[in-house]
């Protein structure tokens, strides 16, 4: 299964504060025990939101707003795209992660395409992979 792991911001990732470099040996260090695992498939940090944008879709009608965003403990730092056997598998693993007090990660599942079931028809299932065959291409 594959899922995604969500570093949450704080008040220093939003403010552009960079890692010390200890944390940055310590993550290559977790980062590199997981690339040896079999487990991180990507991973990536995330500039803050004032350098981003969002786009509010109303019917026909679509709104950009530029960052920065409230409301920061909603707001996402990074991420790794994991694949383990199970949801167990991916706590015990983020349970090793160097993360300082107070910080907060989320992992969610990833939808597999058996998880659509009968809605994902034929055609549809076909496209899929012929998209995902596209994406792994330009790899």
């Amino acid at each position: 299964m594959k899922v995604l792991v969500i570093v949450k911001a704080n008040a220093d990732s939003e403010n552009g504060v960079m890692p010390e470099r200890a944390m940055l040996e310590a993550m290559g260090r977790y980062n590199e025990a997981l690339v040896d695992a079999g487990i991180m498939l990507a991973g990536e940090g995330l500039h803050p939101s004032s350098k981003g944008a969002r786009v509010r879709f109303d019917g026909s009608r679509r709104t950009v707003i530029d960052g920065p965003f409230a409301e920061t403990k909603e707001l996402i730092a990074g991420f790794w795209l994991w694949q383990v056997r199970s949801m167990e598998e991916a706590v015990e693993w983020l349970k090793r992660a160097p993360f300082e007090s107070g910080d907060e990660v989320e992992l969610r599942p990833i939808f597999e395409t058996e998880d659509f079931g009968e809605a994902l028809t034929p055609e549809l299932r076909e496209q899929e992979e012929r998209l995902r065959a596209r994406v792994a291409d330009r790899s």
